[in-house]
């Protein structure tokens, strides 16, 4: 009877965690790279021992070359900053920067507090006319906007616009690939229409919602209408083009399988045609969702219209010694909102059509 090496059996089931391991690394390497943390990968399998040497220069490519990039920059505007002398100062640096968030963040809390303050009081208020007979009254907090809420407001109004712009565009870039006479008929507008800036776009977009919403008791106020039309028509171009040419490049063996099944239209389209077209059609949203930011904040400012982009017009003309950089940091709010726009519009393209590109 042979004997059994206990050293072999634990070696054994040690290779086999460490491979039960590294198969999970694998699996969550996808959304590692859609959630922009790529990194992480390499460290977790420098930590489960799969070549340490040759991960730390994955890690540097990954996580120390950014961070290098992000420290070069900080440390060349820290320098050049105090150098460029305008009619408000000279340019704000990091640190003034940095100042001025923790301010807009305290002007929050303080603006966050005085609202809460101030609907209790009507609370209060309330009862004791409810106690004597009375009807309750409705007041609405008077105050400006937190910069926090200026966000959330902006935010709203691009999904809103966003949505719109997809809800027509998905349906006539179907139409559009699948018949080359709907095609025909919709690319002389697409492109018309798709080079045209929002800031020609906004001043008609005012005036028709001016005159077709003519009363302010409505459940969307003009201001956030005026801007999220505008979002709409400039952002609605890139989905509709790649949901077209994802639809027409559908293998023609899968559109004549459908013709000898008899498939009808609507099993057509949902069985066959978004999912074959979808990894274009989401490279089309990311497009749209990206043009909508930007378009949003530049009609904001046009507009004077509630979010970001009033925001920094108003600290612009404003001209304090701070406004500078309170733009500053609107901006960089901006890229930041961006960014996780565009991750979020990835996560989901990745949930949806198992895609592992970056």
């Amino acid at each position: 009877m042979t004997a059994v090496d206990p050293n072999s059996i634990e070696a054994e089931h040690r290779e086999a965690r460490r491979a039960v391991w590294f198969t999970r690394i694998n699996k969550a390497d996808a959304w590692f790279n859609v959630l922009g943390l790529s990194f992480v990968t390499p460290l977790l399998r420098a930590v489960a021992g799969d070549n340490p040497r040759a991960q730390v220069g994955e890690i540097w490519r990954l996580l120390g070359v950014p961070l290098l990039a992000i420290a070069a920059f900080v440390t060349l505007w820290a320098v050049l900053a105090p150098q460029v002398q305008t009619s408000l100062g000279a340019v704000p640096g990091p640190a003034q920067v940095w100042s001025e968030a923790r301010g807009l963040h305290a002007d929050a809390v303080r603006t966050a507090e005085n609202r809460a303050r101030f609907q209790e009081q009507v609370a209060a208020l309330n009862e004791r006319r409810i106690a004597n007979g009375q009807e309750a009254v409705e007041r609405a907090y008077t105050g400006a906007p937190s910069f926090y809420q200026q966000i959330w407001t902006s935010i709203g109004t691009v999904f809103f616009g966003f949505l719109v712009a997809t809800a027509v565009a998905v349906p006539l870039g179907i139409a559009a690939g699948l018949s080359p006479t709907a095609n025909a008929a919709l690319n002389p507008i697409i492109q018309i229409f798709k080079p045209v800036s929002p800031l020609a776009w906004l001043p008609i977009v005012t005036m028709i919602v001016s005159a077709v919403y003519a009363t302010n008791d409505g459940i969307f106020a003009k201001s956030f209408l005026v801007s999220a039309i505008t979002v709409t028509l400039c952002s609605l171009w890139p989905t509709l083009i790649n949901t077209a040419l994802g639809v027409a490049s559908i293998d023609k063996d899968l559109v004549n399988v459908s013709k000898v099944l008899k498939m009808n239209t609507y099993t057509k389209i949902t069985k066959l045609v978004l999912p074959s077209a979808l990894p274009l059609i989401f490279t089309g949203l990311r497009l749209s969702l990206g043009v909508g930011w930007m378009v949003l904040i530049a009609a904001e400012m046009l507009a004077q219209n509630p979010g970001l982009g009033k925001f920094v017009w108003d600290e612009f003309q404003n001209g304090s010694s701070s406004s500078l950089a309170r733009i500053m940091v609107a901006v960089f709010t901006i890229g930041i909102i961006g960014f996780l726009l565009d991750r979020l519009m990835f996560a989901i393209q990745a949930a949806f059509t198992f895609t592992n590109q970056r």
